[in-house]
């Protein structure tokens, strides 16, 4: 425990220089300096001990980015004395708490709470494990400090933004499901029912048997599968801790990850979501279709991009391990030229022999605007370098078309949904 002045102690040494101007000598310092001294430690004494003090803590322990969630600290006095306090809440910045310090006076034998508001701009963990409460005595002279150990953690989930493009891609999907597959067939489907023929039907899909019974042409009709498998691999090394807007790349790969399981899930498919680079940070294996979303927000919420390159071997192996022939498989990771064709190209035909692949890469809008300036000399160098990364990234997603993987780079804001319809054209088309 510390004791130290408080700024009325300030105050009265101003005081107590007024007997100086008036008698000065070295007694009447002395004098001044034992009054102000035994002030002081008098005022302090008469002060509660902080450590007497029972601190608690009530909060929730999930909140999402964007929302705002009220936690409580209790703090109770046991002591026969009013208890003037400072209260202060070593949060990080991140936390968003809205004020670390309080002050509350606590009456004899009586509990006041200190209510906090957090809003979190940072998704992950956060915590505060001590509370540092003074205790000012009753002339405010000095003041008694003491740390307890007061644990507190918040889990800032991820916001899922792209949740509002949900409903508009499952009636599309509920579209496909009763109509759009009636009029294909594809590997992956399984059979509905049967109808006459009109035109415009596939003369692949006439049942001959039934024609022949009911003496009229016939066709099968056909649904999409349920319960296929979608794997989505997220790729959490460097080049996903490049900011692209306000947030990390990684930020709006979760962001797409989260509306893909929505909606895969609607569809009845199983979703498993891996997070890797060097190692297998987070997997969400084996869970079921009504907690697989929960599951996938909890678990990607502490995930954050390490500064190391991608093992795609080991994603290879991952997917081989995690997927049947056949299963969709998501790569969700930049498409960044250098590293995809030093890493990626070479796995990617091997992948793409065994399943429908699809990459999804958050593209930098700030490259469509670079290319568009023509203000001056430099700003048309900046227009050229943005047309040739542009390019080379052209370029790569051609050579991964080429092994058979199909690729959705598109900006934060339009890359859940373009995956999401990604998906559907699949189903769609009865690939899955």
């Amino acid at each position: 425990m510390r004791i130290r002045p408080t700024p009325r102690a300030a105050l009265a040494a101003l005081i107590a220089v007024l007997p100086l101007v008036l008698a000065p000598s070295w007694i009447t310092l002395a004098m001044c300096a034992a009054v102000l001294l035994v002030l002081l430690v008098v005022d302090a004494l008469a002060a509660p001990s902080p450590r007497a003090l029972v601190v608690r803590r009530t909060m929730p322990a999930k909140a999402r980015l964007g929302t705002a969630v009220t936690g409580r600290l209790l703090v109770t006095n046991p002591t026969g004395r009013r208890a003037v306090l400072d209260v202060r809440d070593a949060w990080d910045p991140t936390a968003g708490l809205a004020a670390q310090r309080s002050r509350l006076v606590v009456p004899p034998g009586e509990r006041r709470a200190i209510t906090q508001e957090f809003s979190p701009v940072r998704r992950g963990p956060h915590a505060s494990r001590t509370v540092a409460v003074s205790s000012r005595g009753p002339l405010g002279l000095a003041r008694r400090t003491a740390s307890q150990d007061v644990p507190g953690t918040l889990m800032a989930l991820h916001a899922f933004g792209s949740r509002r493009h949900l409903p508009s891609r499952v009636r599309r999907l509920r579209e496909i499901e009763g109509l759009a597959a009636v009029h294909q067939r594809g590997q992956g489907t399984e059979f509905d029912s049967l109808r006459d023929f009109v035109d415009g039907d596939d003369v692949r899909s006439i049942d001959w048997r039934a024609t022949a019974r009911r003496r009229s042409v016939v066709v099968r009709t056909w649904r999409p599968e349920r319960d296929r498998h979608v794997l989505i691999v997220v790729d959490t090394s460097r080049t996903s801790a490049g900011r692209v807007g306000e947030a990390p790349r990684l930020d709006a790969a979760l962001d797409a990850t989260l509306l893909l399981t929505a909606l895969a899930t609607q569809a009845g498919d199983r979703v498993d979501v891996v997070c890797l680079d060097r190692i297998e940070h987070v997997s969400v294996v084996g869970s079921s279709v009504r907690t697989v979303l929960a599951d996938v927000v909890a678990a990607t919420a502490p995930v954050h991009p390490a500064l190391v390159e991608t093992d795609w071997e080991l994603a290879a192996a991952t997917i081989r391990r995690r997927a049947r022939k056949g299963a969709l498989v998501v790569l969700v990771t930049p498409l960044e030229p250098a590293a995809v064709q030093q890493g990626l190209l070479p796995v990617a035909a091997r992948i793409a022999a065994d399943h429908p692949v699809v990459l999804a890469s958050v593209a930098d809008p700030a490259l469509a605007a670079m290319a568009r300036e023509r203000g001056d000399a430099e700003a048309v160098y900046r227009a050229a370098a943005a047309e040739q990364a542009r390019a080379e990234r052209d370029a790569v997603a051609e050579l991964l078309g080429r092994s058979g993987v199909q690729v959705v780079d598109e900006v934060p804001e339009q890359l859940p949904q373009a995956l999401a319809d990604r998906y559907l054209a699949l189903k769609a088309a009865g690939r899955l």
